[in-house]
């Protein structure tokens, strides 16, 4: 593997027990008091609990590993039947495409056979809430897809960020237990403002660089169909001469990337709860099938051994300015379930679900996930054969000698349930030629629960991360952490993350520390590697990566009675012809006469449906509809909101006065609404220059 590096004497950021700073030791004897000592169930205290078992410092977790897999068994059945994580979920059918074969690479038919259609059921779902929770927290998006290959199924179980809060499966129980709601008081729903979270974030400075990807416009998206998924960890490709290619796989939205406000996100949670699920099922019952690239990254084990970090470390990218994607495919969402439980909700993804031409790599995450999938779905679903429910079965044929067990829907006929055997001339066997191979690969070194050198870099990337960022962007990572440790009862455990701060940018921690009202910066904590300099990569951007389109936009226009059916006309047109989709807004669900003295129906009532659910507005008024809504709060909202959210506006005269009456000011996303083009023009982005008009950033 790459990076062979001397081992640290129980790894990494958060469990070195030498000169640097600890999870364990120092900062546990920083917090306070005598503790009792950490066991098993049976007792057995434990010398390590931030460290699986491993081969070696880089080598794959063992299965003897009885801490782990207690630990791990123990969390994975904590619910019934709801998932622990990912519960609130949307899925959709559809299909991948590839146009670019990796022949080259892998026996992978799947990524070899070019033109190819193969269903998928792809689930995007938020990580901390339950199932009853709202659409639009700010949180990790998961992103995975079950492939339905001749081959088998394979599962890409990822997220929507390239990285991730810890370096060691055995660590996720800890790091989930922190960010759920606390155990003693069963609240905050689906959110990272409280204590326990950063008190463990605090802990574990190998969590930064995912800190910065979660306080940024990532966690907050428009839409689910305009957010990227990654894989994650770096795979394994095996081609048919036994070479092996690592591979990181991305998906890129056809849509462009888009977020929103934090402001606007709170109030479409309470306008829409389920704005995620709502918009992606209204975009595929429109025939606005949710599209996404698929790219990989490829690298030998000699490129990696050069990179400036360790790819196995799943706290790391690799920015795409090193290893640039290669686009070989598309992933098309043109079906919504027939049943969201027998589909959405009952579909399992185990990481383990790979292809032939398809490996692991030593991933220490990646390696515990590959035990706890498919023991949560024992508990989840009830019974091993959960293979067996529709949406969970392979669409090629399988077959092999295991019997019986609950839930068990097969009928398997015959005396023979063993191979080999002689009994049966058609009962499955072992295929050495074009059966599953894993990579023959050589694992030296000393057993232990170890954490490689390489893993110590955690603040290089959290840096180049922040400084990836436009001005708008920083100024919302900084506001961000402001909101949230402003929430954090114990200051201490502000002032720790103010201090990890200092190693990422120091002008962001002065910024999040006056944010808090902190009279002196908090002492910065000695890093465990040398912060290296990293050239910006503006691919990390969301501005900057913003499509100059409308496609999969919403346009909403307000009207009331008297209203010019003909501007409203103009503008709808003019919108629908740029790809986004016109919804009409009016004091009653039934519509308003309009000036002519025709009825136009609205799609929704003021009050139901607020500006922010909307990417730019329109109001149109004649000076009778002005009137009546000048005193009605939802219209004041509506414009004030829209303003504030840095939308387009277009306005007639009426509509003019509705803005003055709201104390709304001008500016270039201010327009006339005999303008079409420029409204068009000004809808497609947010008017940035206007924030710090409008409120105030850290």
């Amino acid at each position: 593997m790459s990076k062979k590096k001397t081992p640290s004497n129980s790894g990494g950021s958060a469990s070195r027990r030498d000169s640097k700073p600890a999870i364990g030791g120092e900062l546990h004897q920083a917090a306070g008091g005598d503790h009792p000592p950490l066991t098993t169930n049976q007792g057995v205290a434990l010398s390590d609990n931030q460290n699986s078992l491993k081969a070696n410092p880089l080598g794959p977790t063992l299965l003897e590993d009885f801490i782990l897999r207690e630990k791990v068994t123990s969390f994975d059945h904590e619910r019934i039947p709801e998932r622990i994580v990912h519960a609130r979920g949307t899925g959709a059918h559809g299909f991948f495409e590839l146009s670019a074969s990796l022949k080259k690479y892998t026996t992978a038919r799947i990524l070899t056979e070019v033109g190819e259609k193969t269903p998928v059921f792809t689930r995007i779902s938020t990580v901390a809430g339950g199932a009853g929770s709202v659409d639009t927290p700010r949180d990790v998006r998961g992103f995975a897809v079950k492939f339905y290959t001749k081959e088998g199924n394979w599962d890409l179980v990822g997220n929507n960020v390239p990285v991730f809060f810890i370096q060691d499966a055995i660590k996720f129980p800890d790091l989930i237990h922190a960010v759920k709601m606390e155990p003693d008081r069963a609240f905050p729903q689906s959110a990272t403002a409280h204590d326990t979270f950063w008190d463990f974030i605090s802990l574990t400075p190998e969590s930064m660089h995912m800190v910065m990807w979660i306080m940024s416009d990532r966690t907050i998206p428009r839409s689910l169909r305009m957010i990227e998924g990654f894989g994650v960890h770096s795979f394994r490709l095996i081609n048919d001469r036994g070479g092996s290619t690592f591979v990181k796989f991305h998906w890129r939205p056809k849509l462009g990337l888009q977020s929103t406000i934090w402001d606007e996100t709170v109030k479409i949670s309470g306008a829409d709860q389920d704005f995620h699920r709502r918009d992606m099922f209204e975009a595929i019952s429109s025939g606005n099938f949710p599209e996404w690239e698929f790219a990989v990254q490829l690298f030998t084990e000699e490129e990696a051994d050069k990179f400036p970090f360790d790819h196995l470390d799943p706290t790391k990218l690799i920015p795409e300015e090193l290893v640039p994607l290669k686009v070989i495919g598309r992933m098309v969402l043109d079906r919504w379930p027939d049943n969201f439980f027998a589909e959405t909700e009952q579909v399992a993804y185990c990481p383990a679900n790979i292809v032939p031409g398809i490996d692991f790599s030593n991933d220490p995450l990646l390696q515990g996930r590959l035990f706890s999938y498919l023991d949560t779905q024992l508990s989840r679903l009830g019974s091993p054969n959960f293979h067996q429910i529709p949406i969970n079965a392979p669409k090629c044929p399988f077959g092999n000698q295991q019997r019986d067990g609950h839930m068990q829907m097969g009928q398997p006929s015959g005396r023979v349930s063993y191979e080999p055997n002689t009994l049966s001339d058609s009962s499955p066997r072992e295929t050495p030629a074009s059966g599953f191979r894993s990579l023959a690969a050589t694992e030296t070194g000393g057993k232990g629960r170890v954490r490689a050198e390489s893993f110590a870099d955690h603040y290089s990337q959290a840096r180049q991360f922040y400084l990836s960022q436009t001005a708008y962007e920083q100024a919302h990572i900084a506001s961000a952490l402001v909101f949230e440790l402003s929430k954090v009862e114990h200051v201490h455990v502000r002032e720790a993350i103010v201090g990890h701060l200092r190693h990422i940018e120091e002008d962001l921690a002065k910024r999040v520390a006056a944010g808090l009202g902190f009279n002196k910066l908090p002492t910065k904590p000695e890093a465990a590697a040398p912060v290296d300099e990293r050239k910006p990569s503006p691919a990390l951007q969301i501005i900057g990566k913003m499509k100059d389109t409308l496609m999969g936009r919403a346009i909403g226009i307000l009207i009331a009675d008297g209203s010019d059916g003909a501007v409203i006309k103009r503008i709808k047109k003019a919108a629908t012809d740029a790809g986004a989709s016109v919804k009409i807004v009016a004091p009653k669900v039934g519509g308003a006469k309009l000036a002519d003295g025709s009825i136009l129906t609205a799609d929704g009532q003021l009050a139901g449906m607020p500006s922010v659910i909307f990417d730019a507005v329109a109001v149109i008024l004649s000076d009778e509809g002005r009137k009546e809504l000048s005193n009605e709060s939802a219209a004041i909202d509506f414009v004030r909101d829209a303003f504030g959210h840095l939308k387009a506006i277009a306005v007639d005269t009426g509509g003019e006065a509705l803005l003055k009456k709201a104390g709304v000011g001008h500016d270039a996303g201010v327009v006339d609404a005999g303008d079409k083009d420029s409204f068009i023009a000004a809808a497609k982005t947010r008017q940035w220059s206007r924030e710090k008009f409008v409120r105030t950033l850290a």
